[in-house]
């Protein structure tokens, strides 16, 4: 009976509306930036979750619509006269909602799976906790709407509820965020209750286990609340449906880990080496195999330039795997030196097709000045250890440097003038001055560095 209840609540309730919507506005939101999750699973998960900010919402709204719908056919006081408990009315319509938007979440996966599937080699298993935790909390946010839009069957309660789940999802955990920033303290590790996992993972992360069963708990905890609500005749009944999500909160809370959005961890399986021995050795992170083909030539290309003019060249190319500083939450990151043999080169920009994209020419000169780069923290972005790499790069092509945009005038004159004066010495000359900025670059001797372009000798 109940089975066939919800299959007519299937193809007659607004629980399918509901569903489409959800699909197509985050097909819509996902399918614009391809470039962020081609590949990788673990960004594929992470950035449906993102979209949360605006599913969620629409799920809640979905709910209160479908929750007053009693109220709006006037069957309230007709249903309340039977002698059925009021379960079993709730249940199959709950029951489809929650199949419908579930459904909806896992679909939006699979047109996603379609950028990850063809190129990606690594499959963090965590990536599946992530996207089921997005799911539950979906069915949470329609349950909780259905009972608010039968206890305020208005029709202004489902518009309402959507900019209460905005501001919910984001505003306030940005504002949170903000201010514990300006207080300089941590950011509370309430921000995790939200679904919307969007803060700073990097592809060399992951979203630890602890956070996953947190999450769900809490969720879970929510979603018990509101089907209780649902079912709620009584203050006595409203009271005690209200508890789950109350201890739910109080026990999910203490258990995640300080710093709000940014509670990620590294994910050794991803920064793992995957490399190409057919000549020179090239080696890329496990995340991002997929590149491999793309940047082994290139980087075979710069090698043996390096070779041929600088003394002591280094033999190898590997992709840098140190997390970004903006995916460390305020944490001081820590340096890890480079050997001498080998360059360490940025991750390459990856296509919507989840391989390298190298238009643009900009890849081979980074390679080159990566012979200059050493891991020192700070000093890499001083203005005269930047253009000093520019002009060593341009002495390995025999052309002069490239300007950049965002140099201005004077740098350009500065440029221009340490490669002409470095050009013109003898080329043993050149090869040692060279061979020494190197070594000074190796030892995060920025001054010594910086001196190429200060027409100084190194």
């Amino acid at each position: 009976m109940m089975g066939r209840i919800l299959r007519i609540e299937l193809r007659r309730s607004a629980a399918v509306g509901v569903a489409l919507l959800l699909l197509v506005i985050g097909a819509m939101a996902l399918l614009s930036s391809t470039q962020g999750f081609a590949g990788r699973w673990m960004q594929l998960a992470v950035s449906v979750r993102a979209g949360l900010l605006v599913l969620w919402p629409l799920a809640l709204a979905g709910g209160a619509w479908l929750g007053r719908r009693d109220a709006r056919n006037r069957v309230d006081e007709l249903f309340a006269s039977t002698g059925r408990p009021r379960w079993q009315r709730i249940l199959p319509t709950a029951g489809a909602l929650a199949v419908t938007v579930v459904s909806a979440y896992v679909l939006l996966l699979l047109v996603g799976a379609g950028w990850v599937l063809p190129t990606a080699e690594y499959f963090p298993v965590a990536a599946v906790a992530v996207a089921a935790v997005g799911a539950l909390s979906l069915v949470a946010a329609a349950w909780v709407g259905m009972a608010v839009g039968r206890a305020v069957p208005r029709l202004v309660t489902a518009p309402a509820l959507a900019v209460a789940g905005v501001a919910l999802a984001a505003l306030l955990p940005d504002w949170m965020t903000v201010s514990a920033v300006v207080d300089d303290r941590p950011a509370p590790a309430a921000l995790l209750l939200t679904p919307v996992y969007v803060g700073g993972l990097d592809d060399f992360q992951t979203v630890t286990a602890r956070v996953n069963l947190t999450q769900a708990l809490w969720l879970a905890a929510l979603a018990t609340t509101g089907l209780l609500l649902l079912g709620a005749a009584r203050r006595r009944g409203i009271a005690l449906a209200v508890l789950p999500a109350v201890l739910g909160a109080a026990v999910a809370v203490p258990l995640m880990p300080a710093g709000g959005y940014q509670a990620a961890a590294d994910d050794p399986g991803a920064a793992e080496l995957v490399c190409d021995d057919a000549g020179p050795q090239v080696c890329v992170a496990r995340v991002h195999a997929a590149l491999l083909p793309d940047v082994a030539g290139p980087a075979r290309q710069a090698l043996a330039m390096m070779a041929a003019k600088l003394p002591d060249a280094p033999s190898r190319a590997v992709e840098d795997r140190q997390v970004a500083s903006w995916a460390l939450a305020g944490q001081d990151r820590t340096p890890t030196p480079y050997p001498a043999d080998t360059i360490v080169f940025a991750t390459p920009t990856i296509g919507p097709d989840g391989r390298a994209d190298l238009s643009g020419d900009y890849f081979l000169p980074l390679l080159l000045e990566a012979a200059w780069r050493q891991d020192c923290g700070d000093l890499a972005t001083e203005r005269d250890v930047l253009l000093a790499r520019k002009v060593a790069a341009a002495w390995l092509t025999g052309e002069p440097p490239t300007p950049e945009d965002w140099w201005d005038a004077e740098e350009r004159a500065r440029a221009d003038s340490a490669y002409r004066t470095l050009v013109g010495l003898p080329q043993a000359e050149q090869q040692r001055r060279m061979a020494a900025a190197r070594d000074a670059a190796l030892s995060c001797r920025a001054d010594a560095l910086g001196a190429i372009v200060r027409g100084e000798i190194p």
